[in-house]
């Protein structure tokens, strides 16, 4: 597993480079914080206090909310915020609910 060692971070290009391969980027800042600071481009914001229920939303309902596919346990998805803390939660949240 990747977190063995804990929360693997990446850069930027790296982040650009893992999105070319269908990774999917959930941006955990606060609404306020994407109109304010801008959107990274394919990425879904789910802000981190919505992210648990999200998690556990029935896929047609995920699809329906945040209009992305819901990530499947085994899929490879990156958190980001805009400083790491709440990305490193956004990763602890995931890993409780059974994310690898």
């Amino acid at each position: 597993s990747l977190c063995v060692a804990g929360p693997p971070s990446l850069s930027y290009q790296e982040l650009k480079d893992l999105k070319k391969a269908n990774v999917l980027h959930i941006d955990v800042r606060e609404r306020w914080e994407i109109d304010r600071f801008g959107k990274i481009p394919e990425s879904i914001n789910i802000p981190l206090g919505e992210l648990m229920e999200a998690l556990q939303m029935d896929p047609m309902e995920f699809k329906e909310q945040y209009d992305q596919k819901m990530p499947s346990k085994s899929d490879p998805v990156v958190f980001s915020c805009l400083a790491g803390t709440r990305s490193k939660q956004a990763l602890g949240f995931a890993m409780s609910l059974g994310f690898s």
